[in-house]
């Protein structure tokens, strides 16, 4: 065993455990490594170039493109394009799928979606930003590949993970078989495995949600807010509160030391904010690979269906009790509602 292992050893080592590919997905997988370095070089040079700031456009889902939303995007697409590993790719930053028209791409086994730059606003203020992906077993035949090949319930992901842009570059991906961490050493250029074997604590002290939407909020989440921030020294409450604004970020402080993710649904917004494709489908993966859970307050997220490329969803990810706490306040909820209609 040498002294450190880089992504493409670790790849072609596991290789192994994927009978059905004869080398595609490594590929794949380090055709992503790369963009991420080329994004990483970029973020981290946000200070000293002109490379900060709104694009002055918006993308489909409304929201004002940074110009590192658009960069990111197109080194991602060229990445995936010139592999030739995919056949089609979904970007939250595009309103419809991109075909790869080319004749390699043709036979292509996998379908990618991808979040390019998740909590790109916060570039300019130095906060740290990611890159989420996630990787589908193609569905339709050789030719042009079609939405289907990418509305997948999150369970029939083949691989996921994020790529955090923060004190150091960090890969974290799963293809299904436990979760593993690389960090990019700037020295020598490659990703290194260093969190092999990633576990989220079954229970954490810290929950993150944007309380600035507290009275939009259902009462079940009220209701677990104010559990989370009650005294009680048996389960060592009241827990930390800590919300950074970039959901990779979030997701990787609480899978190393143990926390819930609450991104719900709201008055304003019943279905949610974050997008079940590019964001709550892979790291639910991920979290679930680590031994967390993640459910839409009811229903587990890997199990629900996907009609649109960009549905919404809500999400409560995280350490397994916490979740399973923040479920049991929904349900008692929901109970109540019931019976007042009843009554």
């Amino acid at each position: 065993m040498p002294e450190f292992q880089t992504l493409g050893q670790f790849i072609i080592e596991k290789q192994a455990d994927f009978p059905y590919a004869k080398g595609e997905l490594s590929r794949l997988l380090r055709d992503i490594g790369i963009a991420a370095k080329i994004v990483s070089r970029e973020v981290n040079k946000a200070g000293l170039m002109n490379i900060t700031g709104a694009a002055g456009t918006s993308n489909i889902q409304g929201e004002v493109q940074q110009k590192l939303d658009i960069y990111a995007n197109e080194q991602f697409i060229a990445a995936l394009r010139s592999g030739g590993e995919c056949c089609i790719i979904a970007s939250e930053e595009n309103e419809h799928i991109i075909p790869i028209n080319s004749l390699i791409s043709k036979t292509a086994k996998y379908a990618v979606a991808i979040d390019p730059l998740d909590g790109s606003s916060n570039i300019d203020v130095n906060v740290p930003v990611g890159t989420i992906f996630s990787i589908y077993r193609r569905l339709s035949r050789a030719g042009s590949a079609v939405l289907g090949d990418v509305l997948q319930k999150g369970k029939e992901q083949v691989a996921a993970g994020y790529i955090l842009y923060g004190s150091s570059t960090m890969l974290v991906y799963t293809t299904g078989k436990g979760v593993n961490g690389f960090t990019l050493d700037p020295a020598i250029g490659e990703f290194c495995l260093s969190h092999p074997g990633m576990q989220i604590p079954k229970q954490g002290s810290i929950y993150s949600v944007n309380e600035g939407n507290y009275v939009h909020f259902p009462q079940g989440v009220k209701q677990y807010i104010k559990y989370c921030q009650v005294n009680d020294d048996i389960s060592n409450r009241p827990y930390s509160s800590r919300y950074i604004g970039s959901m990779v970020a979030d997701i990787h402080r609480n899978l190393v030391k143990g926390g819930i993710f609450i991104y719900p649904g709201t008055a304003i917004a019943p279905h949610g904010k974050l997008r079940l494709v590019y964001e709550c489908n892979p790291l639910a993966l991920v979290i679930e690979q680590a031994g967390g859970r993640a459910t839409n307050g009811t229903e587990r997220i890997l199990d629900l269906e996907v009609s649109k490329l960009h549905q919404r969803s809500p999400i409560f990810i995280g350490s397994a009790e916490m979740v399973l706490a923040a479920e049991a306040m929904l349900a008692e909820e929901s109970l109540t509602l019931n019976r007042s209609y009843l009554d």
